[in-house]
């Protein structure tokens, strides 16, 4: 079966020698397309140095023309591990490295590919571990949700006063019905958000899993369908797929996304003219863009949940735990999620001079070091950037003018010239972003800014749209 074999059960034995504690076996592999593979693979642990010592859990897929062609790689957390969605691994714990990409016998090998792996895995842990604190936060989420099924909320007390005018509806679309769209769903059901939230279920076959959970339960105000025309009219469209192929390389998972949205991307904006289309789909700045260019729409009315989750979490941890409430009170994470993202302070001319404005820099530096440490460790799970999209949408729905760090058009900032997405601090209204916000001059955060700028374009110009 494999073309290769001898070259294959080569490297096999050397992984076998430097890592004693793999095991190996043939097993069956199901692609996007539901075709089958019988596949040789082999798990275990492989050392990480992040402070203390790890070991991560880790399963390699060999394909039958390797070594031509790179192994496909995913985590394998235990049941008291969650993944740390970042650059390199995504939510379903699929690992994409520059290795992979750049993938070409007889200079990669498997041991060139773990080396790189935990060298990345240093720089950005993949996992986390499930703590009390995460389970009764979703305990309480849960508890809210449970309450609306049963007609706790102030259901009620609206109904008395005559409900909502119908010219001001609000309608949500979440597209996409795997764990985040679901978990946005919720969300934006526990904090009553909109009057209407659509969940368009895109995925062949009856209703299973989370939708029929979703129907049995009656969560009110939410309705499932698989047809596009039942968004119509939203005042916001969340955009939470990904395609989950067998693209072998991080360019044709990004391009398998892309197709995947062309699609989506104008059915949603031919039913819903003016909304504003939100996405959290990964990689979020590229796939931002994509939806900029499919739409049509302004760019005012296309963001990525980019760093709002970061942002929210390091004004908390600056306020809470470092107890630096003045400083939280204008940081921003910008920039593009994963290991590359940076904190930043909104532009302030009340500084006197130059010599003033270098103290406050490195005074502010200490504690961002800190507080962006402790969010190495936080990972992004579904249910929390679902409560992140439904803040996003609160503050859209509602025109509260809030600022937020998200994914928008990023040229003009920073000397950057070419059309590259990246989170910045924003007002968001009714018309999506009202404004940017002025970041602080400073050069280590603008070269950040140019370099991811960089790299996200170069990535562009490779995709067909």
């Amino acid at each position: 079966q494999y073309k290769f074999r001898d070259l294959t059960i080569e490297e096999l034995k050397d992984v076998s020698k430097t890592y004693p504690n793999f095991t190996f076996s043939m097993n069956t592999y199901t692609f996007k397309d539901g075709s089958q593979k019988d596949l040789l693979n082999f798990s275990g642990t492989v050392p990480v140095k992040y402070g203390n010592s790890y070991n991560i859990p880790i399963h390699l897929w060999i394909l039958d023309s390797h070594p031509f062609a790179p192994p496909i790689c995913f985590l394998k957390p235990t049941a008291n591990m969650g993944i740390a969605v970042g650059k390199h691994v995504d939510a379903r714990g699929r690992i994409y490295l520059p290795y992979l990409q750049s993938w070409s016998h007889p200079k990669s090998t498997l041991i060139g590919l773990i080396k790189e792996m935990i060298a990345k895995f240093e720089e950005e842990l993949p996992l986390y571990s499930l703590s009390s604190s995460d389970a009764a936060r979703q305990s309480e989420l849960l508890s809210y949700i449970a309450k609306i099924t049963e007609g706790e909320t102030d259901m009620k007390s609206r109904s008395k006063t005559g409900g909502r005018n119908e010219g001001c509806f609000n309608k949500i679309t979440v597209v996409g019905a795997g764990d985040l769209g679901i978990a946005c769903v919720l969300a934006v059901a526990a904090k009553d958000v909109a009057d209407k939230v659509v969940l368009l279920d895109l995925s062949e076959g009856a209703a299973k899993g989370g939708t029929m959970d979703l129907e049995i339960f009656a969560v009110p105000n939410v309705e499932i369908s698989k047809d596009f025309s039942a968004s119509a009219d939203s005042k916001v469209v969340v955009l939470t797929v990904n395609s989950l192929g067998n693209a072998q390389t991080y360019l044709e998972v990004i391009q398998s996304n892309v197709d995947l949205f062309r699609g989506i991307i104008p059915a949603v904006s031919h039913y819903s003219q003016n909304a504003v289309l939100l996405v959290a789909s990964h990689p979020v700045e590229v796939m931002t863009f994509v939806s900029w260019k499919l739409s049509s729409f302004p760019k005012s009315r296309v963001i990525g949940v980019g760093a709002n989750l970061d942002s929210e979490r390091f004004q908390y941890l600056l306020t809470n735990l470092l107890k630096a409430e003045v400083l939280a009170k204008d940081a921003w994470v910008v920039g593009e999620q994963g290991e590359d993202k940076v904190p930043s302070w909104a532009s302030c001319n009340a500084v006197a001079n130059q010599t003033e404005a270098m103290a406050a820099r490195n005074s502010r530096e200490k504690v961002a070091n800190r507080a962006m440490e402790v969010l190495k460790g936080k990972g992004q799970r579904s249910w929390s950037v679902g409560l992140s999209v439904a803040d996003l949408a609160d503050s859209i729905l509602k025109d509260k003018r809030k600022v937020h760090s998200v994914s928008t058009l990023a040229k003009g900032c920073c000397n950057i010239n070419s059309e590259v997405f990246l989170s910045l601090p924003c007002v968001l209204g009714t018309s999506g972003v009202v404004e940017m916000v002025r970041l602080e001059e400073d050069p280590l955060v603008q070269e950040k800014l140019q370099s991811s700028a960089g790299s996200i374009h170069d990535l562009q110009q490779q995709l067909k749209l």
